[in-house]
């Protein structure tokens, strides 16, 4: 499966966008996104399971940030609102073989997409 991401740019904060990540076939993967800051380590975002019936997130997003997919299109969505400058990073989109109730690594993804960077200024 190859993924492609997409929708990022720069952004002021308090500002929306949505990115998103399509697939080269129809999947029943796990998908999630995930992000890495310059000097950072990647983290994970948010996952959505393949019927799209289950998500998760990581703390510093929730409430903020919603990931939906339509499958009919092989494409998942991150929306994201209320951006911070903290947000900045390279966002990627990756797939996952099963659900996972912890927060993913990125040892759990399976494939991934190139990234698309996200800049929040002040």
């Amino acid at each position: 499966v190859q993924l492609q991401a997409s929708g990022g740019g720069p952004v002021q904060a308090g500002d929306s966008l949505r990115l998103s990540c399509a697939a080269s076939a129809r999947t029943n993967y796990v998908m999630g996104w995930f992000r890495q800051a310059p000097g950072k380590e990647r983290e994970f975002v948010a996952a959505i399971t393949s019927s799209g019936g289950s998500t998760s997130y990581a703390d510093s997003v929730k409430g903020r940030f919603t990931i939906s997919r339509d499958n009919a299109k092989n494409t998942v969505y991150l929306r994201m609102n209320s951006l911070k400058p903290d947000d900045t990073a390279v966002y990627y989109c990756a797939a996952a073989p099963y659900w996972r109730e912890a927060r993913y690594r990125v040892e759990d993804m399976f494939y991934w997409g190139q990234g698309t960077l996200v800049t929040v200024s002040s």
